[in-house]
């Protein structure tokens, strides 16, 4: 048998190593950046003094709302001692009229009753007239506006962002109040007067309807201008899926894009509705600075926010400031409560998302 024999493989030669003067030419020039990062030596502390730097910016904004609070809280403190938590909610009989009293500095007596009352009231109808109409720009402006007019009508909605304030209530004064007195209430009283929230007991004009119409008017750009950019975001594919399965176009406006952008909806309305509870200069002038509470919405009445204004400068007790300060520390909770029912209700619409998408 002829013997067999495995040839072992010639090892190769290795290649001659190339020179140095070669490989540097070939090798890339560091950039700026490596040269940098070459020359700056341990950056252990620089990196420390960052990461400090940072947690003392995330930590200043819980700082300053626990120091609003607690300067509040020590200003108010007359006020605790007398009144507690009474304050908010109680009001004193008048013994010459015998009718509730809520706020009468001369005899030392005070309850911020009315004034939340008041905000709230006055606040909650702002948006009431304002979430339809602040929607329907919006989606006009992203769904339905040619193109011509888009970028002028949207510079007109963000314009009204921008004026000022005591604008808006000297135009309500001179302007919407006598519209009001004239045409609108007597309108209302006559239609609406037997559900006792229209009367014609105040013929002035003014109060929480006055008040609330002219928050409306300053918060619609803040929420039109939210609810557009948050529609605007929706990818365009949900809207040519929706029209693909034979949706005219309000259907896909509804379905395809309103349903898709409601949490952001949500956000500008809420925001809307911080900036009514805290306005001061526009619901002082028309709203009719009287600490009642009345059913009508026609009727005079008062805010958290212009009492202060109107009283703080004029206050001469220490109760009487220290009742204000309260009342601003009434504000500062509701501003809390307000934002936390926000969350709340985040939470609650985004709960059932994934079981809808199924």
């Amino acid at each position: 048998m002829p013997e067999i024999r495995i040839s072992q493989p010639v090892p190769q030669p290795e290649p001659a190593p190339a020179s140095e003067p070669a490989a540097a030419a070939l090798a890339p020039e560091p950039s700026t950046i490596r040269r940098f990062l070459l020359a700056r030596g341990n950056s252990a502390f620089s990196d420390y003094l960052f990461k400090v730097l940072m947690v003392l910016c995330a930590l200043s904004i819980f700082v300053i709302v626990l120091l609003i609070g607690y300067e509040l809280v020590v200003q108010s403190r007359l006020t605790w001692v007398q009144s507690g938590i009474k304050f908010f909610y109680t009001a004193f009989v008048d013994p010459d009229t015998h009718l509730p009293q809520y706020w009468d500095p001369v005899n030392g007596h005070f309850s911020a009753l009315p004034f939340i009352y008041g905000t709230l009231v006055s606040s909650f109808l702002s948006l009431l007239l304002a979430v339809p109409l602040a929607v329907g720009v919006a989606v006009f402006l992203t769904e339905m506006c040619p193109g011509l007019l888009r970028a002028p009508l949207s510079f007109l909605t963000e314009l009204l962002a921008a004026i000022p304030s005591i604008i808006y209530g000297l135009w309500a004064l001179f302007v919407l109040v006598p519209l009001l007195r004239q045409y609108v209430n007597p309108l209302l009283v006559k239609t609406l007067g037997w559900s006792g929230f229209f009367d014609d007991s105040n013929p002035t004009g003014l109060g929480y309807f006055a008040s609330g119409i002219i928050l409306a008017i300053m918060i619609l750009p803040i929420i039109s201008s939210l609810t557009r950019e948050v529609m605007t975001a929706v990818p365009h594919s949900q809207r040519e899926a929706v029209l693909a399965l034979g949706a005219t176009r309000w259907e896909m406006i509804r379905t395809g894009v309103l349903r898709n952008a409601r949490i952001g909806i949500v956000g500008a309305i809420i925001l809307g509705l911080g900036r009514a509870l805290g306005e001061t200069m526009a619901v002082t002038m028309v709203i009719g600075n009287t600490p009642e509470i009345h059913r009508s919405l026609l009727a005079n009445g008062s805010s958290m926010a212009a009492v202060i204004a109107n009283e703080f400068a004029e206050a001469t007790s220490d109760l009487h400031r220290s009742a204000l300060v309260e009342i601003a520390l009434a504000l500062f909770i509701v501003t809390i409560i307000v934002n936390a029912f926000a969350q709340l209700l985040v939470w609650a619409v985004t709960r059932g998302t994934p079981s809808q998408a199924r």
